[in-house]
């Protein structure tokens, strides 16, 4: 097998590893005795994960679920939504109004699904009173700029929200079982798309504490806000959560084991770095580029051949304007810098198939990309310098496209040293 080939096969293997239908079939509760079953849910494996259910349920089923544009699927009864992601947009606000009308009018006697997955911040704008849908997306692009980890993210954004931080379920009277898959490092379910339906003890003065931190450039609107008694979000120990569940179905952890199965098969050594890798693209790159050659040229401290694995999630902070790509891109790009002329090649994807601005899932590199970038007649540095990494890879034909792929448990990088 080719060395793109195996690569491709251990993404491939990670993606199918976190398909939700294997967690939905382990942790499917039992209908409830006297009363309906309602669905839920939000990300962008949200219409794959009601499809799933919909598929291993025995009785009636019903709800509505919102997922990103494009991201859609067939389903019976659930019915989908599609919305704006990263950015909110109109759609993704009337969906989560939709969302707390239809657990709004449940019983104590009705059972509530709540598919949740990565994406569903920006899928569910719910601004506070005194704030506007305008508001929420300038917070979204503040925040996607800021180069803060998406934990910190979360807490600002379920701060400022009126369904997330456990309110969408707070606003019902119904059992709630939470069926999530994992982009978060650490896989803290009241993280993945803020937190929806799962509570945590985070507070305003820690968001107010990331605002700071990370100087963000928020309206005074929002700063009066995180100020008031308003933001406060309902805490786990609140007794409306008494009767609710949670499981997380799917995580980068198991998804680098079933690629790691891949390469042991193929007869190269896989070691797992970790699977929450956080921090600046770029710098995560170099970490990983200086022991990949370390590996090349010194066969330490693993021997060839080797594949490294790691997962998390990475961000990055825009320093140009205009520039195409995601974090994986960014990542592939600054370690084709690094290991420029050596036998090393890796990919970087997001699960979920899509990374960042463009259709790609990612890009492959290897020793060769920045010298053909460089015949290409661009430069690579100047291209890291303005996040533009997708022309670099466009360029010269190693962006990886996959298409959406109905999960998303974050980040994927293989590198891979003959």
């Amino acid at each position: 097998m080719q060395d793109r080939e195996l690569l491709e096969a251990m993404f491939t293997a990670a993606v199918k590893a976190a398909d939700p239908l294997i967690g939905i079939r382990k942790y499917l509760p039992a209908p409830p005795k006297n009363g309906r079953t309602i669905v839920i849910g939000a990300g962008k494996g949200a219409a794959q994960m009601a499809a799933a259910l919909e598929s291993v349920w025995n009785g009636e089923l019903s709800g509505v679920v919102v997922t990103r544009y494009g991201y859609g699927c067939e389903t019976k009864s659930i019915e989908i939504l599609e919305a704006s992601h990263p950015v909110p947009d109109a759609a993704g606000l009337a969906s989560a109004k939709r969302l707390m009308e239809t657990v709004s009018g449940l019983s104590e006697n009705d059972l509530l699904i709540a598919l949740i997955c990565g994406g569903g911040s920006a899928l569910l704008p719910a601004p506070p009173e005194g704030l506007t849908l305008e508001d929420e997306i300038a917070l979204n692009e503040t925040l996607l700029a800021s180069g803060a980890p998406i934990s910190a993210m979360n807490v600002v954004r379920k701060h400022l929200s009126t369904i997330k931080g456990g309110r969408l379920a707070a606003a019902t009277k119904a059992r709630v079982v939470s069926l999530i898959v994992s982009d978060i490092p650490g896989d803290n379910p009241a993280f993945v798309a803020s937190g929806p339906t799962i509570p945590d003890a985070t507070t305003r003065q820690d968001a107010l504490a990331i605002v700071e931190q990370y100087r963000l450039k928020l309206p005074a609107a929002m700063i009066a806000h995180l100020n008031s008694p308003a933001a406060d979000a309902p805490k786990p120990d609140d007794p409306i959560f008494a009767r609710h569940e949670h499981f997380v179905i799917a995580s980068a952890g198991v998804s680098l084991e079933a690629a790691a199965e891949v390469a042991r098969e193929n007869g190269v050594t896989p070691y797992i770095l970790s699977d929450s890798v956080e921090g600046e693209s770029r710098d995560v790159a170099l970490v990983h580029a200086a022991l990949a050659r370390e590996v090349a040229q010194r066969d330490r401290p693993f021997a060839k051949p080797a594949v490294l694995l790691s997962g998390g999630e990475t961000t990055v902070t825009l320093r140009g304007k205009g520039g195409k790509g995601g974090r994986n891109g960014e990542f592939a790009l600054a370690f084709a810098l690094a290991i420029d002329g050596h036998t090393i090649t890796a990919l970087a994807a997001d699960t979920d198939g899509i990374d960042g601005s463009e259709t790609n899932a990612g890009a492959f590199a290897d020793g060769t990309s920045a010298k053909r970038i460089r015949v290409a007649g661009l430069d690579g540095r100047k291209l890291l310098d303005g996040n533009d990494s997708f022309s670099g890879f466009s360029a010269i034909g190693d962006v990886y496209e996959t298409g959406p792929t109905g999960t998303n448990v974050n980040d994927f990088r293989a590198i891979l040293v003959r």
